[in-house]
């Protein structure tokens, strides 16, 4: 039971910090005012409202029977009396009551009328009309042969004490909430402010030093995260030169060792121990590109239909066949991306004929496919190829040169753009590599 109206509740209420602690400021303040409203209107205006109706019809009693006796001198001296102390305008008419009702079926003002005139004269003998005139009220009374017209105003029934009272009671609660208003979105902007920047943080998005502000709570989150963005980029930063180093140290000593080889007798060792220095340099690349990979760099707006001409122009090949829609608009790493994309398309033309790029974009996401006709990967090695340094020699060409870091820093670049990257097979029979980009 408390499951689904727990999960009934999840739906219904905003998901958003400020509009959950909103709800918590505004709505007991909301539903105190209603009650109080109710209880005013119930307890308070509806029983004056009666007490001045019943008054008044009781007023009208009094007239309809002055007027029942024949003695007009009377008449006449009651009748200037009531004009004069209950501000009544007062006409006797030779006619029949109205057919058509003014009657408001929701209104309390006409509720009490009809209960107190019912109740007085029966339910054929008056006719009120309270919508005609702002001001004033107009009732009709059938007393003997003569039809009585009474005209007095509607503050006589209607206290205009609610009105006044609704005004003080809303007024100070829309101030209230204003500045509830005010004070959360201080409150919860240091949090936007936090979840933006690691938000950032997590793309790979350089961050620079983060101002703390908000509740002391806030500004300890937000200390602490500024010192752990350090950390971790001064961890990187290390990392990429000690690659570096690495990468650029073992470089002399192998180019000592190529220039020995050259100087050897023995062709046919040199050859193959040439053949050995080179493999190891291209290890070396790979682990520079690898490290290249980590480097930090800014986001800017990437035009991704020029990104991949671009690509296209540099390969210079008749194999690879783009198909870009209108022009899209991309904010990312720039270089990053651009050896993420050219890793995927230089593995599919390396292991296959032809390589296929589509792009498509939907609402806040870029997917981007690149499908090959080459021999493709089994389904169980889909989540291997993306280890570093892992290499399918059973299912690729065992004559193709690379280290097995490609996919990895593929998946790495995308990864850290907010992206995914999913593996299938293309209709091509060969491998379907699908990526996901957000705006």
């Amino acid at each position: 039971m408390s499951f689904g109206l727990n999960s009934i509740l999840k739906k219904i209420l905003p998901t958003g910090l400020f509009y959950r602690s909103l709800i918590i400021v505004a709505a007991p303040t909301i539903i105190l005012q209603i009650i109080i409203t109710v209880v005013f209107f119930d307890s308070i205006w509806i029983k004056t409202n009666r007490e001045l109706t019943r008054s008044l019809v009781g007023g009208l009693k009094s007239l309809s029977d002055i007027y029942s006796t024949q003695d007009e001198a009377q008449v006449q001296y009651l009748t200037d009396q009531f004009k004069y102390n209950f501000d009544f305008v007062i006409n006797i008419k030779n006619e029949d009551l109205p057919n058509i009702s003014k009657e408001r079926k929701f209104s309390p003002m006409d509720r009490s009328l009809r209960r107190e005139l019912k109740s007085v004269f029966g339910t054929t003998n008056y006719w009120f009309d309270t919508t005609s005139y702002a001001d004033v009220v107009v009732i009709k009374v059938q007393s003997a042969d003569r039809l009585i017209e009474v005209v007095f105003p509607k503050e006589k029934i209607a206290p205009s004490s609610v009105r006044i009272f609704i005004l003080w009671i809303t007024i100070p609660s829309l101030l209230l909430i204003s500045i509830a208003i005010i004070f959360l979105k201080n409150q919860t902007r240091p949090i936007v402010n936090l979840a933006k920047a690691a938000e950032r943080f997590g793309k790979g998005d350089f961050v620079k030093n983060i101002r703390p502000s908000g509740a002391s709570e806030i500004r300890k989150a937000a200390y602490e995260f500024d010192r752990m963005a350090k950390r971790i980029d001064r961890h990187l930063k290390q990392r990429s030169e000690m690659l570096s180093g690495i990468s650029h140290d073992l470089r002399t000593p192998l180019t000592r060792l190529k220039l020995q080889l050259a100087m050897l007798s023995q062709k046919d060792v040199s050859f193959k121990m040439s053949k050995d220095i080179n493999e190891m340099e291209a290890m070396l690349n790979s682990y520079l590109q690898f490290a290249k990979s980590q480097a930090v760099e800014d986001s800017v707006a990437i035009n991704v239909n020029k990104l991949f001409k671009e690509i296209q122009d540099e390969k210079s090949s008749e194999n690879l066949h783009l198909y870009l829609p209108n022009e899209i608009i991309l904010v990312g790493r720039r270089n990053a991306l651009k050896r993420c994309f050219n890793n995927l398309i230089e593995n599919g033309l390396n292991y296959a004929k032809n390589v296929y790029v589509k792009i498509n974009k939907t609402t806040n996401r870029l997917s981007i496919t690149i499908e090959d006709d080459g021999p493709g990967i089994s389904i169980n090695q889909y989540k291997n190829v993306f280890k570093p340094f892992y290499r399918l020699d059973q299912s690729r060409n065992q004559n193709k040169s690379g280290v097995g870091l490609g996919m990895s820093i593929a998946e790495d670049i995308i990864r850290s753009h907010g992206g995914n990257v999913e593996l299938s097979e293309s209709k091509y029979k060969g491998l379907l590599i699908r990526i996901s980009l957000p705006f």
